[in-house]
Protein backbone atom coordinates (compact mmCIF):
# COMPACT_ATOMS: atom_id res chain seq x y z
CA UNK A 1 0.00 0.00 0.00
CA UNK A 2 2.88 2.09 1.04
CA UNK A 3 4.57 1.78 -2.37
CA UNK A 4 1.18 2.56 -4.17
CA UNK A 5 0.24 5.68 -2.50
CA UNK A 6 4.00 6.90 -3.12
CA UNK A 7 3.62 7.65 -6.26
CA UNK A 8 0.11 8.98 -6.33
CA UNK A 9 -0.41 12.73 -8.16
CA UNK A 10 -1.28 14.63 -5.10
CA UNK A 11 -2.64 17.89 -7.06
CA UNK A 12 -5.89 15.29 -7.95
CA UNK A 13 -6.35 15.26 -3.89
CA UNK A 14 -7.66 18.14 -3.62
CA UNK A 15 -10.44 17.60 -5.93
CA UNK A 16 -12.06 15.32 -3.36
CA UNK A 17 -12.51 18.28 -0.94
CA UNK A 18 -14.15 20.14 -3.62
CA UNK A 19 -16.69 17.30 -4.74
CA UNK A 20 -17.37 17.23 -0.71
CA UNK A 21 -18.07 20.69 -0.56
CA UNK A 22 -20.55 20.78 -3.36
CA UNK A 23 -22.27 18.87 -2.33
CA UNK A 24 -22.82 20.69 0.98
CA UNK A 25 -23.52 23.39 -1.10
CA UNK A 26 -26.36 21.44 -3.02
CA UNK A 27 -27.89 20.59 0.34
CA UNK A 28 -27.81 23.88 1.81
CA UNK A 29 -25.88 23.35 4.80
CA UNK A 30 -23.61 26.33 4.58
CA UNK A 31 -26.00 29.00 5.08
CA UNK A 32 -25.28 29.21 8.61
CA UNK A 33 -21.02 29.82 7.56
CA UNK A 34 -22.24 32.79 5.29
CA UNK A 35 -20.63 35.27 7.67
CA UNK A 36 -21.44 38.91 5.70
CA UNK A 37 -22.78 39.85 2.72
CA UNK A 38 -22.94 36.41 1.39
CA UNK A 39 -18.83 36.17 1.70
CA UNK A 40 -17.46 33.48 4.00
CA UNK A 41 -14.84 33.71 6.23
CA UNK A 42 -11.74 31.67 4.94
CA UNK A 43 -9.07 30.99 7.75
CA UNK A 44 -5.54 30.21 6.46
CA UNK A 45 -2.64 29.10 8.37
CA UNK A 46 0.69 26.80 8.59
CA UNK A 47 1.37 23.76 10.32
CA UNK A 48 4.11 21.16 10.46
CA UNK A 49 3.07 17.23 10.42
CA UNK A 50 6.82 15.60 10.09
CA UNK A 51 10.12 15.54 12.04
CA UNK A 52 13.32 13.81 11.74
CA UNK A 53 16.81 13.67 12.05
CA UNK A 54 17.34 10.70 10.34
CA UNK A 55 14.33 9.82 7.67
CA UNK A 56 14.07 12.36 4.86
CA UNK A 57 13.21 12.53 0.83
CA UNK A 58 13.92 15.13 -1.80
CA UNK A 59 10.61 17.27 -0.33
CA UNK A 60 11.71 17.38 3.07
CA UNK A 61 12.85 20.80 3.81
CA UNK A 62 15.80 21.51 6.28
CA UNK A 63 16.25 23.03 9.55
CA UNK A 64 19.30 23.17 10.98
CA UNK A 65 19.26 23.16 15.26
CA UNK A 66 21.52 25.58 17.40
CA UNK A 67 23.47 22.29 18.08
CA UNK A 68 24.01 22.35 14.27
CA UNK A 69 21.89 18.90 13.39
CA UNK A 70 19.79 18.72 10.56
CA UNK A 71 16.39 18.42 11.27
CA UNK A 72 14.29 16.97 8.18
CA UNK A 73 10.72 18.42 8.34
CA UNK A 74 7.28 18.47 6.54
CA UNK A 75 5.07 21.36 6.51
CA UNK A 76 1.49 22.37 5.04
CA UNK A 77 -0.83 25.62 4.87
CA UNK A 78 -4.03 24.79 5.28
CA UNK A 79 -7.88 26.62 4.58
CA UNK A 80 -10.98 26.32 6.12
CA UNK A 81 -14.71 28.01 6.71
CA UNK A 82 -14.97 29.00 9.92
CA UNK A 83 -17.29 31.01 11.59
CA UNK A 84 -17.63 32.58 15.40
CA UNK A 85 -20.97 30.90 16.03
CA UNK A 86 -20.31 27.68 14.60
CA UNK A 87 -17.59 24.86 16.23
CA UNK A 88 -17.48 22.66 13.33
CA UNK A 89 -14.91 23.93 10.46
CA UNK A 90 -15.20 22.84 6.60
CA UNK A 91 -11.57 22.27 5.02
CA UNK A 92 -11.24 23.28 1.69
CA UNK A 93 -7.64 22.78 0.49
CA UNK A 94 -4.17 22.34 2.15
CA UNK A 95 -0.87 22.87 0.35
CA UNK A 96 2.44 20.81 1.10
CA UNK A 97 5.13 23.30 2.05
CA UNK A 98 8.14 21.75 -0.58
CA UNK A 99 11.82 22.36 -0.56
CA UNK A 100 11.92 24.96 -3.30
CA UNK A 101 9.51 26.97 -1.83
CA UNK A 102 12.57 29.23 -0.19
CA UNK A 103 14.80 29.03 2.64
CA UNK A 104 13.35 30.88 5.07
CA UNK A 105 9.59 30.04 7.18
CA UNK A 106 8.40 33.28 5.81
CA UNK A 107 9.00 32.40 2.30
CA UNK A 108 7.99 29.28 2.64
CA UNK A 109 4.74 29.72 3.71
CA UNK A 110 4.54 32.75 1.31
CA UNK A 111 4.50 30.44 -1.85
CA UNK A 112 2.77 27.49 -0.58
CA UNK A 113 -0.31 29.96 0.42
CA UNK A 114 0.07 31.64 -3.05
CA UNK A 115 -0.69 28.17 -4.67
CA UNK A 116 -2.87 27.43 -2.02
CA UNK A 117 -5.28 30.34 -2.68
CA UNK A 118 -4.83 29.80 -6.65
CA UNK A 119 -6.24 26.31 -6.42
CA UNK A 120 -9.30 27.57 -3.47
CA UNK A 121 -9.99 29.77 -7.31
CA UNK A 122 -9.73 27.12 -9.38
CA UNK A 123 -11.82 24.91 -7.36
CA UNK A 124 -14.44 27.27 -5.78
CA UNK A 125 -14.62 30.02 -9.09
CA UNK A 126 -18.05 31.79 -7.52
CA UNK A 127 -17.34 31.36 -3.88
CA UNK A 128 -17.13 34.70 -1.98
CA UNK A 129 -14.17 34.14 0.48
CA UNK A 130 -13.22 36.83 3.26
CA UNK A 131 -9.51 35.40 3.44
CA UNK A 132 -8.51 36.06 7.33
CA UNK A 133 -4.87 35.31 8.26
CA UNK A 134 -2.38 36.11 11.32
CA UNK A 135 -0.02 39.81 10.98
CA UNK A 136 2.59 37.89 8.84
CA UNK A 137 -0.12 38.18 6.01
CA UNK A 138 -0.88 41.86 6.23
CA UNK A 139 1.77 43.03 3.05
CA UNK A 140 1.09 44.82 0.14
CA UNK A 141 2.47 41.89 -2.44
CA UNK A 142 0.04 39.18 -0.17
CA UNK A 143 -2.90 41.89 -0.32
CA UNK A 144 -2.10 42.21 -4.12
CA UNK A 145 -2.74 38.39 -4.43
CA UNK A 146 -6.06 38.15 -2.70
CA UNK A 147 -7.13 41.06 -5.53
CA UNK A 148 -6.32 39.65 -8.36
CA UNK A 149 -7.60 36.51 -7.16
CA UNK A 150 -11.03 38.32 -6.35
CA UNK A 151 -10.84 37.58 -2.67
CA UNK A 152 -11.27 40.04 0.66
CA UNK A 153 -9.71 40.50 3.76
CA UNK A 154 -9.25 40.56 7.67
CA UNK A 155 -5.58 40.34 8.01
CA UNK A 156 -4.04 40.98 11.67
CA UNK A 157 -2.00 44.02 11.65
CA UNK A 158 0.53 44.38 15.36
CA UNK A 159 2.11 47.76 16.05
CA UNK A 160 5.56 46.35 15.98
CA UNK A 161 5.29 45.25 12.16
CA UNK A 162 3.08 48.71 11.59
CA UNK A 163 4.85 51.20 12.79
CA UNK A 164 3.63 53.47 10.06
CA UNK A 165 -0.04 52.35 10.35
CA UNK A 166 -0.73 52.65 13.93
CA UNK A 167 1.32 56.48 13.68
CA UNK A 168 -1.89 56.85 11.35
CA UNK A 169 -4.42 55.22 14.05
CA UNK A 170 -2.78 57.63 16.94
CA UNK A 171 -3.03 61.09 14.51
CA UNK A 172 -6.72 59.91 13.75
CA UNK A 173 -7.75 59.62 17.15
CA UNK A 174 -6.18 63.48 17.78
CA UNK A 175 -8.19 64.60 14.91
CA UNK A 176 -11.37 62.93 16.57
CA UNK A 177 -11.90 60.64 13.60
CA UNK A 178 -11.66 57.13 15.46
CA UNK A 179 -15.17 55.68 15.50
CA UNK A 180 -15.50 53.85 19.29
CA UNK A 181 -18.12 51.53 19.99
CA UNK A 182 -17.96 50.76 23.78
CA UNK A 183 -19.76 47.19 25.37
CA UNK A 184 -20.27 45.81 28.46
CA UNK A 185 -20.97 41.96 28.35
CA UNK A 186 -21.99 40.00 31.56
CA UNK A 187 -20.00 36.72 31.97
CA UNK A 188 -21.17 35.54 35.71
CA UNK A 189 -19.90 36.41 37.89
CA UNK A 190 -17.61 39.08 36.13
CA UNK A 191 -18.89 42.28 33.97
CA UNK A 192 -16.69 42.42 30.94
CA UNK A 193 -16.16 45.95 29.53
CA UNK A 194 -14.90 46.15 25.45
CA UNK A 195 -14.01 48.47 23.16
CA UNK A 196 -14.02 48.35 19.04
CA UNK A 197 -12.56 50.85 17.13
CA UNK A 198 -12.44 51.76 13.35
CA UNK A 199 -10.80 54.20 11.22
CA UNK A 200 -11.20 53.91 7.27
CA UNK A 201 -8.61 54.90 4.42
CA UNK A 202 -4.94 54.76 5.78
CA UNK A 203 -2.50 53.80 4.05
CA UNK A 204 -0.68 50.48 4.58
CA UNK A 205 2.98 51.12 5.21
CA UNK A 206 5.14 54.22 4.47
CA UNK A 207 6.52 52.61 1.50
CA UNK A 208 2.88 51.83 0.07
CA UNK A 209 0.84 54.45 0.16
CA UNK A 210 -1.36 53.52 -2.82
CA UNK A 211 -2.49 50.22 -0.21
CA UNK A 212 -5.31 51.39 1.71
CA UNK A 213 -6.78 49.52 4.04
CA UNK A 214 -9.50 49.79 6.66
CA UNK A 215 -8.65 49.58 10.26
CA UNK A 216 -9.99 47.54 13.08
CA UNK A 217 -8.85 46.93 16.48
CA UNK A 218 -10.71 45.69 19.88
CA UNK A 219 -9.52 46.03 23.60
CA UNK A 220 -11.23 44.32 26.73
CA UNK A 221 -10.24 45.27 29.58
CA UNK A 222 -9.38 43.32 33.32
CA UNK A 223 -12.66 43.60 35.63
CA UNK A 224 -10.33 43.92 38.40
CA UNK A 225 -7.42 46.36 37.14
CA UNK A 226 -9.26 48.04 34.77
CA UNK A 227 -6.40 47.47 32.23
CA UNK A 228 -6.39 46.20 28.85
CA UNK A 229 -5.84 42.45 29.45
CA UNK A 230 -6.33 41.66 25.39
CA UNK A 231 -5.86 43.58 22.19
CA UNK A 232 -6.25 42.90 18.72
CA UNK A 233 -5.92 44.55 15.63
CA UNK A 234 -6.48 44.17 11.78
CA UNK A 235 -6.85 46.20 8.55
CA UNK A 236 -9.19 45.15 5.79
CA UNK A 237 -10.70 45.89 2.13
CA UNK A 238 -14.56 46.25 3.92
CA UNK A 239 -15.93 49.27 4.47
CA UNK A 240 -16.61 49.57 8.02
CA UNK A 241 -19.30 51.23 9.77
CA UNK A 242 -20.46 51.06 13.52
CA UNK A 243 -22.80 48.25 12.72
CA UNK A 244 -20.24 46.28 11.90
CA UNK A 245 -17.63 46.44 14.71
CA UNK A 246 -18.92 43.35 16.93
CA UNK A 247 -19.22 41.11 13.59
CA UNK A 248 -15.82 41.78 12.31
CA UNK A 249 -13.94 41.64 15.68
CA UNK A 250 -15.35 38.47 16.54
CA UNK A 251 -14.69 37.10 12.92
CA UNK A 252 -10.81 38.10 12.99
CA UNK A 253 -10.54 36.48 16.36
CA UNK A 254 -12.72 33.36 15.08
CA UNK A 255 -8.99 32.65 13.29
CA UNK A 256 -8.33 30.43 15.93
CA UNK A 257 -10.47 28.14 15.21
CA UNK A 258 -8.11 26.72 12.85
CA UNK A 259 -5.77 26.13 15.38
CA UNK A 260 -7.85 25.12 18.40
CA UNK A 261 -10.61 22.97 16.28
CA UNK A 262 -8.36 21.77 13.22
CA UNK A 263 -4.53 21.75 13.58
CA UNK A 264 -5.21 20.69 17.46
CA UNK A 265 -7.58 17.86 16.67
CA UNK A 266 -6.00 16.51 14.49
CA UNK A 267 -2.99 16.46 16.27
CA UNK A 268 -4.48 15.24 20.01
CA UNK A 269 -7.85 13.92 18.87
CA UNK A 270 -7.03 10.33 17.41
CA UNK A 271 -6.20 11.35 14.21
CA UNK A 272 -2.18 11.23 14.69
CA UNK A 273 -1.54 13.86 12.29
CA UNK A 274 2.17 13.66 13.24
CA UNK A 275 2.68 9.95 13.21
CA UNK A 276 4.90 8.66 10.74
CA UNK A 277 2.71 6.22 8.84
CA UNK A 278 5.47 5.81 6.60
CA UNK A 279 8.05 8.41 4.69
CA UNK A 280 8.42 6.77 0.92
CA UNK A 281 10.48 8.26 -1.61
CA UNK A 282 8.35 10.95 -3.31
CA UNK A 283 5.18 11.69 -2.30
CA UNK A 284 4.35 8.60 0.70
CA UNK A 285 4.62 11.67 3.71
CA UNK A 286 1.66 14.15 2.18
CA UNK A 287 -0.16 12.04 0.07
CA UNK A 288 -0.98 10.34 4.01
CA UNK A 289 -1.24 14.02 5.51
CA UNK A 290 -3.67 14.80 2.63
CA UNK A 291 -6.00 11.88 3.28
CA UNK A 292 -5.58 12.73 7.04
CA UNK A 293 -7.05 15.66 6.27
CA UNK A 294 -10.03 14.53 4.25
CA UNK A 295 -11.10 12.15 6.62
CA UNK A 296 -11.12 14.94 8.81
CA UNK A 297 -13.24 16.84 6.36
CA UNK A 298 -16.04 13.85 6.29
CA UNK A 299 -16.03 13.89 10.17
CA UNK A 300 -16.73 17.79 10.59
CA UNK A 301 -19.53 17.18 7.33
CA UNK A 302 -21.04 14.26 9.67
CA UNK A 303 -20.92 16.28 12.90
CA UNK A 304 -22.31 19.49 11.28
CA UNK A 305 -25.12 17.55 9.35
CA UNK A 306 -25.86 14.43 11.09
CA UNK A 307 -27.49 14.24 14.15
CA UNK A 308 -26.97 10.56 15.16
CA UNK A 309 -23.23 11.72 14.93
CA UNK A 310 -23.31 14.97 16.83
CA UNK A 311 -25.21 12.75 19.50
CA UNK A 312 -21.99 10.38 19.83
CA UNK A 313 -19.71 12.83 20.10
CA UNK A 314 -21.38 14.56 22.89
CA UNK A 315 -22.08 11.09 24.39
CA UNK A 316 -18.54 10.32 24.20
CA UNK A 317 -16.99 13.95 24.91
CA UNK A 318 -13.78 13.55 22.76
CA UNK A 319 -13.17 12.11 19.03
CA UNK A 320 -10.74 9.80 21.09
CA UNK A 321 -13.25 8.40 23.12
CA UNK A 322 -15.46 8.24 19.82
CA UNK A 323 -12.71 6.21 17.46
CA UNK A 324 -11.92 4.00 20.38
CA UNK A 325 -15.43 2.71 20.53
CA UNK A 326 -15.65 2.74 16.59
CA UNK A 327 -13.04 0.24 16.55
CA UNK A 328 -14.42 -2.13 19.00
CA UNK A 329 -17.93 -1.87 17.39
CA UNK A 330 -16.23 -2.82 13.83
CA UNK A 331 -14.28 -5.09 15.16
CA UNK A 332 -16.92 -7.38 16.71
CA UNK A 333 -20.02 -6.09 14.21
CA UNK A 334 -21.39 -5.94 10.59
CA UNK A 335 -22.92 -2.99 10.34
CA UNK A 336 -24.89 -1.96 7.04
CA UNK A 337 -24.57 1.81 7.51
CA UNK A 338 -22.89 4.68 9.58
CA UNK A 339 -27.02 5.74 10.69
CA UNK A 340 -26.99 1.63 11.94
CA UNK A 341 -23.31 2.00 13.35
CA UNK A 342 -23.83 5.23 15.07
CA UNK A 343 -27.35 4.39 16.84
CA UNK A 344 -26.14 0.80 17.82
CA UNK A 345 -23.18 3.53 19.58
CA UNK A 346 -25.64 6.30 20.69
CA UNK A 347 -28.02 3.50 22.17
CA UNK A 348 -25.06 1.18 23.59
CA UNK A 349 -26.77 -1.82 22.36
CA UNK A 350 -25.77 -3.87 18.66
CA UNK A 351 -28.75 -5.97 19.07
CA UNK A 352 -29.34 -7.67 16.04
CA UNK A 353 -26.55 -6.76 14.64
CA UNK A 354 -24.60 -9.64 13.06
CA UNK A 355 -20.50 -10.47 14.26
CA UNK A 356 -17.90 -10.52 10.75
CA UNK A 357 -18.05 -13.33 8.95
CA UNK A 358 -15.09 -15.85 10.50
Amino acid sequence: MREILDGIDISHLNEAFADIFYELQRGNVLRTFAFHDNHYLLAIDGTGYFCSSKIHCPECLEHRTRGGQTQYVHQAVAAVLIHPDQKVVIPLAIEPIVKQDGESKNDCERNATRRLLKRIRLLYPQLKLIVVEDGLASNAPHIADLKELKMRYLLGAKPGDHAHLFDQVIAAGDEDRIETLTRFDVLHPQVIQSETQYVNNLALNASNQSVRVNFLQHFEYDPDSGDVSKRFSWVTDVDLDRSLLVKFSRGGRSRWRIENETFNTLKNQGYHFEHNYGHGKQNLSTVLMLLMFLAFMVDQVQQACCPLFAAVLEKYKSRRALWDKLRSHVYHFTFESFAQLWQAMLTGSAMGVPPPPA
